[in-house]
């Protein structure tokens, strides 16, 4: 008697779990419903498994979002011996193009000698477009980056160009794109630590965890405090008010100590850049949520 009961809570907690899922994704779809943007959504949870995705089979224009691949493929080459992250690279002021983002140009505009290691911080925690440019060129190019993500199994994703050629027209950066349970499923595999050695895992873990960049998206609405590894990726505005990519993929550590990792692409978008950072915000804030409700129920 007493097995049957026992296994009756363990079906009867399954079921809770699964309604609280349902109530996740119906609160991320009433939210999207009223905004003037197409938006794609991963959540899942690293340790117990969880998966969801609203929208999740288009694909998003990734914008910066794909400075994270490119740390991966040239700290994988790193940790082949292929590139040393003391390697130092001459930075002259013709390689210092003035229609990019690049705190690197702002700090050096006469040029500078920057290592690997040095670069890859400039590219991925604050997001240098010139910075991206010049590790690209380390190691052959956005295919060798596109073949290395897809040898990793994740296919839904296409890295075409760098950041100069994404500048040079509209159309251009959606040739960049993923789908955002591509982003979450890199994003687990990046968390597995099973791609990367030790020194590099850290290393990158560490200068996605400082990035300063889109505060106001997935941290926006969480506790002061929580540890979010992530990246974000953000486009111009278009002349009929439309950006094309208002995006944050990450990690996210929770009080127990477990993560969700999550994507959410806002894209063609005609909301304000605030409005469509705090869609990411509140569907963050949702999956916090959910996953608290759940280590409280585990417990």
């Amino acid at each position: 008697m007493k097995r049957i009961f026992f296994t009756g809570l363990i079906i009867g907690a399954a079921r809770i779990v699964f309604a609280q899922l349902d109530v996740l994704q119906h609160n991320i779809e009433q939210l999207l419903k009223t905004k003037k943007a197409t938006v794609g959504v991963s959540i899942l949870g690293l340790e117990d498994k969880t998966a969801l995705s609203v929208n999740g089979t288009q694909h998003y224009p990734m914008q910066s979002v794909f400075k994270f691949h490119i740390a991966l493929a040239i700290l994988n080459e790193v940790d082949k011996g292929k590139l040393s992250l003391e390697k130092e690279i001459l930075i002259s002021k013709s390689d210092l193009a003035q229609n990019m983002y690049s705190p690197i140009r702002d700090a050096y505009p006469d040029g500078i000698k920057l290592s690997i290691k040095e670069i890859l911080r400039y590219t991925v925690s604050l997001s240098d477009n010139i910075g991206c440019d010049i590790l690209l060129k380390q190691i052959g190019g956005p295919k060798v980056v596109n073949d290395y993500i897809h040898g990793l199994g994740v296919k839904d994703v296409s890295i075409q160009l760098n950041e100069a050629e994404m500048h040079q027209y509209w159309e251009a950066q959606f040739r960049n794109w993923s789908t955002p349970p591509a982003a979450t499923g890199l994003l687990k595999i990046f968390a597995s630590g099973k791609i990367l050695s030790k020194s590099s895992h850290d290393f990158l873990w560490k200068v996605m965890t400082e990035t300063p960049t889109g505060r106001n998206r997935i941290t926006g609405k969480l506790p002061a405090g929580t540890t979010v590894t992530h990246k974000t990726g953000t486009s111009d505005t278009s002349e009929e008010g439309v950006m094309a990519a208002v995006n944050d993929i990450g990690i996210v550590t929770l009080p127990d100590g477990q993560h969700f990792a999550i994507a959410v692409f806002v894209s063609n978008s005609k909301e304000s850049i605030e409005a469509n950072e705090e869609i990411i915000a509140d569907i963050s804030k949702l999956a916090w949520d959910y996953f608290l409700i759940n280590a409280n129920n585990h417990h």
